[in-house]
């Protein structure tokens, strides 16, 4: 009797799953915490003024810090 494998042309790769966007951690607000301003501050000498105009923006819209690092380092860079 036979084996019934399928063959390797037949067989189809699993469709690659879509990362879930990063939403806000946090409810949108006019200006920074004291202590996301101390984090700025202390995060302003390792880059540039887009990048951290860009995060500024991001974490005004509610993203916490480390989130709107990343995005910014993907949109702006350093």
């Amino acid at each position: 009797m036979p084996y019934h494998t399928p063959a390797k042309r037949a067989m189809k790769k699993a469709p690659m799953k879509k990362t879930p966007k990063m939403k806000p951690l946090n409810k949108p607000r006019k200006q920074l915490s004291p202590l996301q301003k101390k984090l700025m501050e202390s995060h302003k000498k390792h880059h540039t003024a887009k990048h951290m105009a860009e995060m500024k923006k991001m974490m005004k819209k509610g993203f916490c810090f480390e989130q709107a690092h990343n995005r910014s380092m993907k949109s702006v860079g350093k």
